[in-house]
């Protein structure tokens, strides 16, 4: 079965927010804020709900750009991931049990300790443009296979 989770990325040009995974799936990598979606939450809700968990500001007004589907190749962890865009924000990022929110400026952005899929997407969502795609990984979270398209 596939989990739905959300991502969000606080962005004000030219610096984007994100946040170091201290714990659980992702540890080690800086991600934006965001987790699984709840029994009876719409995938809105739980993009706040986790961004306010995970960095301690409110967002308002998100904006969705992409849907990214995640699988490997062994089935386990299949993820459809709704990604969002967010510029204003109330409070200021503080860290959390699971995240250590940064200011990164969009010149260096470090890939390097990311998801091997960010550099693929994240350069779309920078540009602002809507788009989906699919990922197939390996057991060392290598890609193996991937599809990315810009939406109209």
């Amino acid at each position: 079965m596939k989990k739905i989770l959300t991502l969000c990325i606080i962005r004000q040009h030219p610096k984007i927010l994100l946040g170091m995974k201290k714990r659980g799936h992702g540890e080690g990598k800086w991600n934006g804020f965001g987790g699984k979606v709840e029994r009876g939450e719409t995938i809105e809700e739980a993009t706040v709900r986790e961004t306010k968990e995970e960095a301690g500001i409110e967002v308002s007004r998100i904006n969705k750009l992409g849907i990214l589907e995640f699988e490997y190749q062994d089935g386990s962890g299949n993820m459809e991931v709704h990604i969002f865009y967010v510029k204003e924000f109330k409070g200021s990022p503080a860290e959390s049990e699971e995240m250590k929110p940064r200011w990164f400026d969009v010149s260096e952005i470090p890939y390097n300790q990311m998801w091997a899929d960010d550099k693929y997407w994240l350069p779309m969502f920078l540009g602002g443009k809507k788009f989906k795609g699919k990922f197939l990984f390996d057991e060392s979270n290598k890609i193996i296979d991937h599809t990315l398209s810009e939406l109209n």
